[in-house]
């Protein structure tokens, strides 16, 4: 398993394709959607003949701002056949943000639904393009967004200046199945193909530039961390949007020809009734997904008893978490993934037979042909196993680098090709690794070093918290001070008091959270991450009321 793939994400599907025609890959449960290998594969050449038809050329890039769609995953291998490259748009922007990827991306094209709950995108779209509203599809000339010219509605309902996703279709017949050759045999697996935003914790989003070779090579290796097969059904329920969507779920799938089964929307019941009824072996989700499953009042209705694997990532993974999706869904091989969209994205996977206790405290070991490092950031050398400092990862999944921001990204990327992480780590002597924490989310209180991943860990094991997060807030005597934000289990009441009491003897002192505040949710990313800097300033705007 060890060497590089040097194939193309259209080859890919078409070697599955040809070697596998019958075996189902695309199954949306809820609008008994089924394509198998062969079919899906001929719908993703008519798209791309589409593409084609509009003028897109190779290296072009298509925007999509939609929900888990099959048009999306149509659109995602269509591109990887015709070359152009996929940007992807997080489904919770709103104007401002769609306008800077738009503008920043360089789009010539945008794949959209038209409404995600009660956002209504085409509004959205025409506030940033009024200009759209009076044009023929394909000649949109924006003021705003120069290189914007084709806009793509998924559904029925028709729209002043824009192609229905039928259109693009029928417009694939004046492409010839020769041109669609030609323009595959002109992609190379160095080319990029895929642009995906970071969820901008710090300053503006930037273009994560992704080749052909890091997405086929990082998602055969986080398939075969958890043994996948063409025999299993995998449930994706996380967004599109993201890597975990695209690339540990659809293109993980693909590398070995599974079965993907999206979920449209995120919906913890419809993801146990998918399971259940299309007889799912693998679950992907980030704790938060996991969580609201398990504590589903009617969880214990569902058949999950067809669960072998999946991964869990996306942030820390609470210990009583993990446990309860080995012991309570019956996913005894469920993995842990550690990663971020810079390496496409994952850098190290726990295996499905590591011990249990490894894989509930650890992220694992490298992948296959995939160097990890830690380094202490403040000189740069390594240090030695046991010892915290920044993890560094090098080798073929690192991105090509930020699109236009060479600033940004010497910052992360050494001449060596060492992609610098953010994230604190610890390494055993075996390679595996735990995360404790970011270096900017580290809480310096009178001179002592303290990670909020290690209170947070501890405080899950409060029979009455189901989710906690900690943060550091200004303080004028330590520098800094611990808050603890807190999201009972249904029914609990607590007090502040309570929850310190909880912690006198069992932690430092100084580690005990100061403020605690009570909340029903928090701030998140479009890709299910908690914004912990929007934590901060809830904390500072809560601490000056008080």
């Amino acid at each position: 398993m060890s060497t590089i793939m040097n194939v193309t994400v259209g080859q890919l599907l078409q070697e599955l394709a040809e070697k596998q025609p019958e075996r189902e890959a695309v199954v949306y449960h809820d609008r008994n959607l089924r394509y198998t290998y062969k079919q899906f594969n001929e719908v993703c050449e008519q798209a791309a003949k589409g593409f084609m038809a509009l003028g897109i050329a190779k290296g072009e890039h298509v925007a999509i701002w939609a929900t888990n769609t099959p048009e999306w995953v149509i659109s995602q291998f269509s591109t990887g056949k015709m070359g152009a490259v996929l940007v992807t748009a997080n489904t919770n922007y709103q104007s401002q943000e769609l306008e800077y990827l738009l503008r920043q991306s360089d789009s010539t094209t945008l794949v959209l639904i038209d409404a995600f709950k009660t956002h209504s995108y085409m509004e959205t779209l025409y506030s940033i393009v009024p200009e759209l509203k009076n044009s023929e599809p394909g000649q949109l000339q924006s003021e705003k967004l120069p290189f914007l010219k084709n806009i793509i509605v998924l559904g029925d309902k028709r729209y002043p200046g824009t192609y229905s996703w039928n259109d693009l279709l029928e417009k694939s017949a004046a492409v010839s199945d020769v041109a669609l050759k030609e323009r595959m045999e002109a992609l190379h697996p160095e080319d990029v193909i895929n642009m995906q935003y970071t969820s901008g914790t710090t300053g503006f989003p930037k273009g994560v530039m992704l080749t052909h070779n890091n997405l086929v090579n990082n998602a055969r290796n986080i398939a075969a961390c958890m043994k996948l097969t063409n025999e299993d059904i995998m449930c994706i329920p996380v967004p599109f949007f993201h890597c975990f969507g695209c690339v540990i779920g659809t293109m993980a799938c693909v590398t070995v020809g599974a079965t993907m089964v999206p979920i449209q929307e995120f919906d913890p019941r419809k993801v146990l009734e998918t399971v259940q009824n299309e007889k799912c072996t693998v679950l992907h989700g980030v704790p938060t997904m996991f969580i609201t499953e398990l504590n589903l009042d009617d969880f214990s209705q569902y058949d999950l008893s067809s669960l072998r694997t999946g991964v869990m990532a996306g942030s820390n993974c609470p210990i009583e978490v993990m446990k309860a999706v080995v012991d309570k869904m019956g996913a005894k091989e469920i993995t842990i993934a550690y990663g971020q969209t810079e390496s496409s994205p994952v850098i190290t996977q726990t295996r499905t037979d590591d011990p249990i206790d490894l894989r509930v405290s650890s992220v694992g070991r490298a992948l296959p042909n995939v160097e990890v490092k830690i380094i202490d950031p403040t000189n740069n050398l390594e240090v030695a196993p046991g010892m915290q400092g920044e993890l560094c990862t090098r080798g073929y999944q690192v991105m090509k680098g930020y699109y236009k921001n060479e600033e940004a990204t010497k910052e992360v990327l050494d001449s060596e090709g060492w992609l610098r992480t953010g994230d604190l780590a610890v390494m055993d002597e075996n390679g595996y690794v735990k995360i404790t924490g970011r270096l900017k989310d580290m809480i310096i209180r009178g001179g002592e070093n303290i990670y909020p991943r290690e209170i947070e860990e501890f405080l899950y094991s409060h029979p009455k918290i189901l989710d906690i997060q900690v943060v550091g807030v200004p303080d004028a005597k330590y520098g800094e001070e611990v808050m603890g934000w807190i999201i009972l289990k249904e029914g609990e009441s607590a007090t502040e008091e309570e929850i310190r009491e909880y912690c006198r003897g069992k932690i430092s002192h100084h580690k005990i959270p100061r403020y605690i505040a009570f909340t029903d949710q928090y701030p998140m990313t479009g890709s299910g991450k908690i914004q912990k800097y929007k934590l901060r300033e809830q904390s500072e705007q809560l601490l000056s009321l008080r």
